[in-house]
């Protein structure tokens, strides 16, 4: 059974975005581990001082045993959070490279209508210089996301679940190749 690593481009509890990696634990047929990106600012400085944080070390080493990442964005500005950018310039600077040819799939909730389209477009480019195997699809961006949770807390469009299950079924296989 395939691990399934979730990181939450937020870092609210309760956030659209971690109610969405919650449906897709639901739908993940192997384990599942939440990632935590709430890491001090990067600072060369205090790298050079005391060297990369040990929450980052935790984070790099949980993308490395995992079998496939899923990472959920909001959509800020029209781009990513910036505690995401930071968790990927900490992972960055360790010593190991967990992203290379790792299976990764993005996914988004936002309140707007487009569903976190930038911000997913900015997370691959972000992406790119890690060398991962980024999925193409099916998207999922999960537009006026406060209408799309039930009060449990889960995902309620058919079509949102339909999609996320399908991009799952392919994040699998991917892992299964690896």
């Amino acid at each position: 059974m395939a691990t399934l690593l979730l990181i939450s481009g937020s870092l609210r509890q309760g956030s659209f975005n971690r109610k969405l990696l919650n449906a897709a634990a639901t739908l993940w047929a192997g384990d599942t581990v939440m990632g935590e990106i709430n890491l001090p600012i990067y600072n060369g400085d205090d790298e050079d001082k005391s060297g990369v944080p040990d929450a980052a070390l935790r984070l790099a080493s949980q993308i490395d045993k995992a079998d496939a990442v899923l990472i959920a964005t909001p959509e800020y500005n029209q781009s990513i959070p910036g505690g995401l950018k930071n968790a990927l310039d900490w992972v960055s600077r360790a010593d190991a490279k967990p992203w290379a040819d790792k299976p990764v799939a993005i996914v988004s909730a936002a309140a707007g209508r487009s569903g976190g389209a930038r911000a997913q477009y900015a997370l691959r480019l972000a992406m790119n210089p890690f060398q991962p195997r980024l999925l193409t699809g099916p998207e999922v961006m999960v537009a006026a996301a406060h209408k799309e949770f039930g009060s449990d807390g889960g995902l309620v469009g058919e079509i949102y679940q339909k999609s996320l299950k399908t991009l799952l079924e392919k994040l699998a296989h991917e892992a299964e190749r690896a």
